[in-house]
């Protein structure tokens, strides 16, 4: 058995259009993440956690080149000693707004950035912002981790492609609205179990930017079986994995050594 690691998702209600609220609730939430013993190996945040939907002012919004956001964490990492997989946030760029996630390793120092590739049309995200077009994959201190966000859980033949790249994590920044939970759950447990890896998912709650958001964020195990599950409040749901078991089931089951590509493509 491996040395587990021990995650703390930071459920939390987002201030529609309100950057500076939401840095705040940030911050200390994630001080009070750290405060717990034992503490956390890493801290997840949710999706656009700095500004919400306030899509039609998120050129004024979105933080430009990420320089806030990436001060506050970085500096939280290194006093801390915790990694953090910062959400996503609203980061204004030269060609537009991207929908971007930053993770950093617990010296502070920035080792990955994915911006969302699928824009979610129901919620207008296409009008206003850029789409990325590069893989979440990384390496978190030996640890192989991807990444995908909210509506990216929808195209499974995204999350397949992480897993031949090694991943044996997903995380899943979001803000899942309501009334599609029975799609979060069987989404998020449907490419666990598809791709014999854990995932992570830190969803918000609360009413922001004329949507509900019900939480439930997740730990599900390379099985399918949830781990963690959060309720429909603001909290901190923590959890520990065994990255172990991700090779005990891959080597029960042996999906990826019978994959037939050649047909499928």
């Amino acid at each position: 058995m491996s040395t587990p690691l021990r995650i703390a998702l930071v459920q939390m209600n987002i201030v529609a259009g309100n950057p500076d609220a939401n840095f705040a609730k940030m911050e200390a939430r994630l001080k009070e993440a750290a405060a717990s013993s034992p503490k956390p190996d890493l801290i997840v945040l949710p999706e656009m956690w700095n500004t919400g939907y306030a899509l039609t002012e998120i050129q004024v919004l979105a933080d430009p080149d990420g320089r806030r956001t990436k001060e506050v964490i970085s500096d939280f990492c290194r006093k801390h000693g915790i990694s953090v997989l910062a959400g996503s946030i609203a980061q204004l760029r030269a060609e537009g707004v991207t929908n971007t996630v930053h993770v950093f390793d617990r010296t502070g120092a920035e080792v990955s950035e994915y911006s969302k590739i699928h824009l979610f049309q129901l919620m207008n995200e296409h009008l206003h912002l850029e789409s990325g077009d590069k893989l979440g994959t990384f390496d978190l201190e030996g640890i192989p981790a991807a990444v995908m966000i909210c509506y990216d859980i929808r195209f499974p033949e995204l999350a397949r492609k992480l897993a031949l790249d090694g991943a044996q994590i997903l995380f899943v920044p979001a803000e899942w609205p309501h009334p599609r939970l029975h799609h979060w759950r069987t989404l998020l447990q449907a490419r666990a179990i598809e791709n014999q890896m854990y995932v992570v998912s830190c969803n918000t709650v609360g009413d922001s930017g004329g949507s509900s958001f019900f939480g439930h964020s997740m730990v599900i195990d390379p099985w399918g079986e949830v781990l963690a599950e959060a309720e429909e409040e603001e909290t901190i749901l923590v959890a520990e994995i065994d990255l172990g078991l991700v090779n005990e089931v891959r080597g029960r089951i042996p999906v990826f050594a019978d994959r037939r590509p050649k047909i499928y493509e």
